[in-house]
């Protein structure tokens, strides 16, 4: 099976269900985002200090496939494709991971600045990438249909990856680094 198809090199790609819309577009940009974000994942997965939360986080890879297939289908033409489900439960597990991080971190008394170790900064950029497919989502939402438990599972995704974060500079036993503003 070929890769290419040539289909989109006038700037032109096909949503599911068959409509072409520019590779500009808005809907285009928030599964990019969603995918960029995915990948980014990844890469916490593949790191040492995550061993014992591989399955968490590519369950959340799978997750966001399920965005990724839903932001990827135009709302406004039938398809034939039965798409995957997003459910509120796959919200409330974000919620447990994170309670059950947080139970080993010390409280948050200042803000917390990217960095420390690799493996802190790498989830800080997956954080800001999830908060940037938010916030395009929810443009999304405001000239077409954007399900509630999208923007819901983003949201809390965002938090998760910052809660990760921190525990995984508990973990690596490396200090966070706080922000001392300049007064």
């Amino acid at each position: 099976m070929r890769i290419y198809t040539k289909t989109g090199d006038k700037g032109l790609t096909s949503l599911i269900g068959g409509t072409r819309v520019p590779k500009s577009s808005l809907r285009i940009d928030c599964y990019g985002t969603v995918d960029e974000l995915n990948s980014y994942v990844g890469l916490l997965r593949d790191q040492e200090v995550n061993a014992a939360r591989r399955d968490l986080l590519k369950e959340i890879q799978d997750r966001l496939f399920t965005i990724g297939s839903h932001l990827a289908t135009d709302p406004d033409h039938e398809t034939h494709k039965r798409l995957p489900d997003l459910h509120a439960a796959d919200v409330a597990l974000l919620e447990t991971a994170m309670d059950e991080l947080n139970e080993t971190l010390a409280p948050l008394r200042e803000f917390v600045l990217p960095g420390g170790h690799p493996s802190v900064s790498f989830g800080h950029v997956a954080r800001c990438v999830c908060r940037r497919a938010e916030r395009l989502a929810v443009h999304l939402r405001e000239e077409s249909l954007v399900e509630d438990l999208v923007i819901m599972y983003l949201n809390r995704l965002s938090d998760y990856l910052f809660v990760l974060s921190r525990a995984m500079a508990h973990d690596l036993g490396v200090a966070e680094v706080t922000w001392k503003p300049r007064l």
